[in-house]
Parts: C-alpha cells; structure tokens; sequence
C-alpha cells in the first residue's frame, strides 16, 4: 500500500473512494473498524450486543451507499460516519425495544481512561487491577443506564472526539440542546461511579 494513501486524511480517503479508489476504502476501514463498533455497542446497551454487529455493517453499507454524495463540510468524516452509526443504533433501540439488565461481555475495550480523565475520578493509591477492572465494568453499567439521548451525546463527544458543535449539526439540534445532553451525561455518570466508589469505602 502506498504511504501516500495511508498519510492522507479520512475526507480525502472518501472522495479517492468515491472516485473509483477500493484501496482508500479499505484504509479507512482500517482505520475506524474497532472504534465504530465499540461506539455501535456502546450506543445499543450491553444487552443489545447481539444485534452489534449487524448495525455496524449496516453503518458501512450506508457509507458506501454516501460514497457519490459525501462531500467535506463541517464535521470531519470521523464525526459523519459515527453519525450515521448513531442513527441507526437509535433506529434499532426504538424498533427492538432495550432491556435493562447488564452483563459484562469483555469485548468492551478500555473504559478506564473515563474514569480518571473524562469523569475527574483518581487512580486508588492500590495498582490493583482487580478494582480497575470491576471499575471498567461499572462505568459501562452507569453508561448503559444513561437515557439513549445523553449516552449518544457522551459517546459522540468522548468516543469519536466530536465538538459540541459538530455534535449538534450532525444530529440536527440546536446547539443548547447538544450542549446540554453532555452535561447532563457527564453528571449522572459522575454521580453513579461517585456512588459506586463511596460505597467501595464504606466500612463494611
């Protein structure tokens, strides 16, 4: 593969795509494969994992299907495919229904770094990776109970690195509204691995 294609940009890799290039596509598959479908699980829930993998090649199909038509304006290419990868998981949630129960798969990827950088939590002073990992598991537990609206906004904003501003024209809402699905995000998960850590400290 050259190194040229490889260097380019996510916008520059669709429009090469759309002009005929497989090999741009296949970059950019590459490139977003694992954070898509983290995103795409995330989004559905714990419980709706099953249904996973058909949203995220669903989300690739639209992708392909967009090749002639995507153009770069606004929100990078990153953002855009992730929109549509959040559309169609909340296409999924309202048609098939969610559950509420939790059961950790270990497919997740690493939750962690929420916790300490996006939730303002700090590492105990024990480098137990017991804790960390049950850590890991609740912050996706506190997650998934999120309402479907303020989970995308989180995921949008901390999976994909959205701005509130991309974030709000990608999903068409205004931009208070974008802004204050984060916000009331990052509180509820705040406050549900706050309480989680509080009673880890509690005496038994």
């Amino acid at each position: 593969m050259p190194l040229a294609l490889r260097d380019m940009p996510d916008d520059d890799l669709m429009l090469a795509y759309a002009r005929g290039d497989l090999a741009a596509f296949d970059v950019l598959y590459a490139r977003h494969e694992g954070a898509l479908y983290r995103f795409v699980r995330r989004v559905l829930g714990a419980p709706l994992t099953a249904q996973a993998d058909e949203v995220f090649q669903d989300t690739w199909l639209r992708i392909v299907a967009a090749r002639a038509s995507f153009a770069p304006q606004g929100a990078a290419w990153r953002t855009w495919a992730f929109t549509i990868a959040h559309n169609l998981a909340i296409d999924r949630l309202r048609t098939g229904g969610r559950e509420v129960s939790f059961e950790g798969s270990g497919d997740e990827g690493d939750p962690l770094d929420w916790i300490a950088a996006s939730l303002d939590l700090s590492h105990p002073s024990s480098e137990d990776e017991a804790f960390w990992r049950a850590a890991g598991r609740q912050l996706l537990h506190c997650l998934d109970e999120l309402p479907e609206p303020q989970r995308a906004a989180f995921l949008l904003h901390h999976e994909d690195g959205a701005s509130v501003e991309d974030m709000a024209t990608s999903l068409g809402l205004p931009f208070e509204t974008a802004k204050s699905r984060l916000r009331y995000a990052l509180q509820k998960l705040r406050g549900c691995m706050r309480h989680y850590l509080e009673t880890l400290g509690s005496p038994a």
